[in-house]
């Protein structure tokens, strides 16, 4: 079946079947053309929340589509690859997370979104890469465990100083592959160009950036500044959507190689399945629910800066 035809199909199936079709940021361009919403992980696990519709299919990776199934326990959140997870969230364990709570007990745990539900519920708050420094700030202990991103952690310290900060030793392989000499490669050959990075990536290359922020915050970036050229510090998948809507600008990747291979395993035959046989459907036990809600709702309710 061609991609056409296979996009069509879906679209009208999910139309029969009353389902919002959501895809992450990173997604293949294929799927984020036939999707209701485009956006980043917490984002579309609030759009799922905000919906009439009953049936969500999350074209992400798990812990995505377990971030809504906790913001949304009633309905039906469907993932179109179960075996699609997020290597940086299983660096950090329930186990190990419990065991540094013990040698730090006067600390208050800070988890970055992308981690599971299971590590979430033993957080005390969670923040994104867009209000991470937010959330820092807000938290009245002087000391912070930061999960799982060191990268990210390092972003928060550097701009929370008065906070000790504590990292979990995890990472996003896509985004620290990206080194200092490809930057300043990518830079010298296009001197007039913005750079904007994802705050997952190394100190050292933030340090060269002209605006750090996130996924959503590069659409935003993007599209206000006045500059006609950007180089994108982030997985490629975010191309699609930056291309569509400043047709008038250039986009370039740092690093060519910035792909998530986990994010760009959902393809439109698995959407189509998924709709067709309502699997994979993802569920989180209620007192793991319970506790990872409450950790997202405080995140919900601290101000932006």
């Amino acid at each position: 079946m061609r991609q056409k035809e296979l996009q069509q199909k879906i679209k009208q199936l999910a139309t029969d079947k009353g389902a919002l079709l959501l895809a992450h940021n990173y997604e293949r361009d294929e799927i984020q053309e036939i999707a209701d919403i485009t956006g980043d992980s917490l984002a579309l696990s609030i759009e799922a929340q905000k919906t009439d519709k009953q049936l969500i299919v999350f074209c992400g990776v798990h812990f995505m589509a377990e971030s809504a199934a906790i913001l949304s326990p009633e309905k039906t959140v469907l993932l179109p690859r179960a075996d699609a997870g997020c290597p940086m969230a299983d660096m950090v364990t329930v186990e190990g997370l419990k065991a540094l709570k013990k040698q730090h007990p006067d600390a208050t745990v800070v988890t970055y979104v992308n981690s599971s539900a299971a590590v979430k519920a033993e957080s005390d708050i969670c923040c994104t890469s867009s209000n991470a420094v937010s959330v820092a700030r807000s938290v009245a202990a002087k000391k912070l465990l930061l999960v799982p991103d060191r990268n990210l952690g390092r972003y928060i310290a550097k701009n929370v100083p008065e906070k000790e900060c504590i990292f979990w030793d995890g990472y996003c392989a896509t985004h620290d592959r990206l080194k200092v000499e490809d930057v300043e490669q990518i830079q010298a050959s296009h001197p007039d160009a913005l750079f904007m990075v994802h705050p997952e990536c190394r100190p050292e290359v933030l340090n060269l950036a002209d605006h750090i922020c996130s996924t959503s915050g590069m659409y935003e970036f993007a599209a206000h500044n006045p500059a006609t050229k950007f180089i994108v510090g982030t997985e490629n998948g975010i191309l699609w959507r930056l291309r569509k809507e400043n047709p008038d600008k250039q986009f370039i990747m740092a690093n060519r190689d910035m792909i998530c291979p986990t994010m760009k395993m959902t393809s439109l035959e698995d959407v189509l399945h998924c709709l067709e046989t309502m699997e994979t459907r993802v569920t989180v036990a209620a007192d793991i629910r319970i506790k990872a809600r409450t950790a997202l709702d405080k995140m919900l309710a601290v101000p932006r800066d």
